[in-house]
């Protein structure tokens, strides 16, 4: 199996999603762009803290930074998701086979069951 790199742009994207409070900023993110300030505020985190999770975001091309005066505005950068996406797809297909794969032999499995539920009689010798 080949060795990879582990700073390729993957392993940034993975490292970013990995931690559920980035996740959560890029959820709060996608409803428009917004200042370190209002996302401190809306997490009850300090700004630094949020700072942090946004460089992470930033390094893995999640999020764009504009500066305006003294505010900077973060938003949402769906670029980077279509890597992911891309390398989520054979494994996608993978799975989906397997689960047709599986269907196919459940489906088989409903066709060779007997159609009649007949309970077979256990009479014996002493019950006549």
């Amino acid at each position: 199996m080949p060795r990879r790199l582990k700073d390729s742009t993957l392993d940034r994207l993975f490292g970013a999603l990995a931690n559920p409070t980035r996740r959560d900023v890029l959820d709060a993110l996608l409803t428009g762009e917004k200042t370190v300030t209002e996302l401190a505020a809306a997490f009850e985190m300090s700004r630094p803290s949020v700072s942090e999770h946004l460089a992470a975001l930033r390094e893995s091309g999640l999020v764009t930074e504009r500066s305006a005066g003294r505010n900077r505005f973060y938003t949402v950068t769906a670029e980077p998701l279509a890597d992911l996406a891309g390398w989520l797809t054979p494994y996608e297909r993978f799975w989906r086979g397997r689960l047709a794969a599986l269907g196919t032999v459940l489906d088989q499995m409903d066709h060779d069951e007997p159609t009649t539920h007949d309970e077979p009689t256990t009479k014996g010798r002493n019950d006549e």
